[in-house]
């Protein structure tokens, strides 16, 4: 049986919670203020669906570009082959 291609394929550590640490994130984490050129790490939370970045940018470095009221545009070197 062929194995899926999924947007969440083979994401079974990445996108899991830590013991006890299960649930939506806290507000304060939605308080944070982020300005146009800070350094920003992206970790997509598992419990947020909505706006989730794709795999391979999780754990990656950027700067941000762009902010809007509901997302921030972060500027990530992505090697090509």
């Amino acid at each position: 049986m062929p194995h899926s291609f999924g947007v969440r394929a083979r994401t079974r550590h990445m996108f899991a919670k830590k013991f006890r640490k299960h649930g939506l994130p806290s507000l304060s984490q939605y308080m944070i203020p982020v300005k146009v050129g800070d350094y920003v790490d992206i970790f997509a939370d598992p419990a947020i669906h909505k706006g989730m970045p794709h795999k391979h940018y999780h754990g990656r470095t950027g700067i941000v570009f762009n902010v809007t009221k509901s997302a921030i545009g972060v500027r990530v070197n992505k090697l090509v082959n």
